[in-house]
């Protein structure tokens, strides 16, 4: 019986990548369903350590959940009506920042027109366009809201989670006696998956407020929205902060000039470095465990699956994937793929990795 296997794995490697293309074309298929659905386990694992900080100062369960669900009710409400308004701001100023943006291009052209460069006009202003990635920018912002449409079952979904949060553990322990003893793969990266995500959220928070301080005092307008858009661009690293950056520059080029564009990439840059270099190593302790190609490729992976949100949790969706990829024999190369350049830790033995095609190596 497995003669043939080692004889012919080409047919095992073409039944798994036709089910990969499979579960990948079903996740798109199913987005209008999944993405509340990750919304509301996002939201949840946020909300899961307050509850049980709540349980553990003796307030009964439902209370804690109803005090945690109220806050994130008005925090969204608040979030919500100052993005909203900003939002609107900005699209209803759309149309005068796009005539900026043609008349300045088009004196681009003559500036070099006179220094002997021909350019035709097509090529400014639909291929060296920033008024495509202002719009971008909004598109993305507009992607979230209908992911958010659904809010009143979002949030439903977020109370049944957490009031499951506090039982889970103990039906685990019914039933298989010590998890943390079966399971301490599982378990670990399940609370290392809880803490990153919360950590990450306060660095987030923190770039988007002073982000949005600083566009602020500069003059750059709709410092909320771009202040909203770099908290959940932050939350992808390398590159996220680099792409929120993109669209406020613009802005303020467009605005005053390259003198007042210098400076907004300047707090950006000041912001990311700082939190990115200072203060996130200290408070997550380690490294991802993701190579920085990785995360890039993952970012355009998921954010193409799954729109905003999928951007947004692009890294805790490839670790988990990661974790899943690590204990198992046969694909436990493809966690190494995945992970950092330095493989100087946590990496598996030699032996223990298993190339497509050549499990039975292991042991023999």
């Amino acid at each position: 019986m497995t003669e043939p296997d080692k004889l012919h794995p080409a047919p095992r490697v073409l039944v798994v990548a036709a089910a990969i293309v499979f579960i990948v074309w079903g996740i798109s298929q199913a987005q209008s369903v999944l993405v509340p659905c990750l919304v509301a386990v996002f939201l949840a694992m946020l909300g899961t350590p307050p509850v049980l900080w709540l349980e553990r100062k003796r307030v009964p369960a439902i209370v804690a959940v109803l005090i945690v669900v109220t806050g994130m009710v008005t925090v969204l409400l608040i979030a919500g009506g100052l993005v909203a308004t900003s939002l609107n701001g900005f699209l209803d100023a759309l149309p005068s920042y796009q005539q900026r943006i043609q008349e300045q291009i088009l004196a681009l052209k003559a500036l070099l027109a006179r220094k002997g460069m021909r350019i035709t006009d097509k090529m400014l202003l639909e291929y060296v366009s920033p008024a495509a990635m202002l719009k971008l920018a909004v598109g993305m912002l507009g992607g979230l809201g209908s992911a958010l449409s659904n809010i009143v079952l979002i949030l439903l979904t977020v109370t049944f989670i957490l009031l499951e949060a506090a039982s889970f553990p103990v039906k685990l322990r019914a039933v298989l006696g010590d998890p943390r003893q079966l399971f301490p793969q599982f378990t670990k990266f399940f609370d290392d998956m809880k803490r990153y995500m919360v950590i990450k959220t306060l660095i987030s928070l923190t770039a988007g407020i002073l982000i949005g301080i600083w566009l602020y005092i500069l003059g750059v307008d709709s410092p909320v929205l771009w202040g909203f858009l770099a908290f959940l661009l932050h939350y992808v690293p390398n590159v996220g902060s680099i792409i929120a950056a993109i669209p406020a520059v613009i802005l303020a080029l467009v605005q005053f000039g390259i003198g007042r564009a210098g400076l907004t990439a300047a707090g950006y840059l000041a912001v990311d470095f700082i939190l990115g270099n200072v203060v996130e190593p200290r408070l997550m302790g380690r490294k991802l465990g993701l190579s920085t190609l990785v995360v890039f490729l993952s970012l355009i992976f998921w954010g193409s699956l799954l729109g905003l949100v999928g951007v947004v949790l692009c890294v805790p969706f490839t670790m988990t994937l990661k974790f899943a990829c690590e204990n198992h024999e046969s694909t436990r190369w493809v966690a190494v793929l995945l992970g950092p350049e330095n493989l100087t830790e946590n990496m598996p033995p030699p032996s223990e990795i298993v190339l497509p095609g050549n499990e039975t190596a292991v042991g023999t």
